[in-house]
């Protein structure tokens, strides 16, 4: 199978990221620290849930910690269904927001509509990014190429923090093994305004796969293709034998993060 959008030209210019000017999430005001409160309570749910994750933790916060104040943030992407599919098992009304930048594949576009059949989902909410922002920041739409830490600012960034605003807490799908900056994260840390959820923080591939295959969930059509780690079509390339599984990310470029996941608080050490 091949992707329905066509890629860059393999002329494509690439940028280093250092030399960008663009806004990071850690240069956004309150981003940086949280108040004596709520790194109490981080602290609190850090001790409160040590050692508990996958579908236990998520119970706990969605219908106790957070009943009606979490929502799960999705890209619907190569490992997706894992999440989701605990999150049906736990309250199929959770909301779920999946961030639809304007440059997905039109695979992922329709995973994200099969998935929610398979397993049951009620509140999907495709946000993406605001048409003045669109016009002010990428009228030809090619900044992903010129500035592309600037692109994911837009497309990203700014629609998740609008989304959010009306939440307490998100739950994400990130994992340890994935970049080298998450190799640390906890299961529950505090970032941007909001407690942030990793209940597959200590999963690895071959958990998600077992997981994936005992309930017989859908797979992403581009993994047989070879796109393992699943983002915006211009900045995702296929993966050649022998690299890393997500080397295929804004490939050549010092860049693997979006800015949504930056910067995290773990302990209250921003106060």
């Amino acid at each position: 199978m091949t992707a329905t959008a066509p890629h860059a030209s393999a002329h494509t210019t690439r940028i280093d990221r250092r030399s960008t000017g663009a806004p990071r999430a850690f240069d956004l005001a309150g981003s940086e620290s949280m108040s004596p409160e709520t790194a109490e309570r981080l602290a609190t749910l850090q001790s409160q849930y040590e050692g508990v994750t996958g579908i236990e933790l998520m119970r706990s916060l969605i219908t106790e910690e957070f009943k009606d104040e979490i929502a799960i943030v999705s890209s619907f992407g190569s490992e997706s269904a894992v999440l989701l599919h605990m999150a049906a098992q736990v309250d199929p009304t959770v909301p779920v927001i999946f961030l639809n930048t304007g440059k997905l594949f039109g695979e992922t576009l329709r995973y994200r509509d099969r998935l929610q059949e398979a397993i049951g989902l009620t509140d999907i909410r495709a946000i993406g990014p605001h048409p003045n922002d669109e016009k002010e920041y990428d009228p030809d739409g090619i900044l992903w190429n010129e500035d592309p830490d600037k692109c994911c600012h837009f497309r990203k960034v700014l629609p998740l923090r609008r989304a959010l605003k009306n939440f307490s807490a998100q739950i994400t799908g990130r994992k340890r093994f994935q970049t080298g900056a998450r190799a640390a994260m906890k299961t529950i840390e505090f970032s941007d305004g909001l407690f942030k959820i990793n209940p597959l923080a200590n999963w690895t591939l071959d958990d998600l796969q077992r997981h994936a295959e005992k309930h017989k969930l859908p797979q992403h059509p581009l993994l047989k293709d070879g796109y393992l780690s699943i983002g915006c079509m211009p900045c995702t390339d296929r993966v050649k034998d022998g690299e890393d599984y997500r080397s295929g990310r804004w490939a050549g470029l010092d860049k693997d993060e979006c800015g949504i996941h930056d910067p995290v608080l773990t302990d209250g050490e921003g106060i």
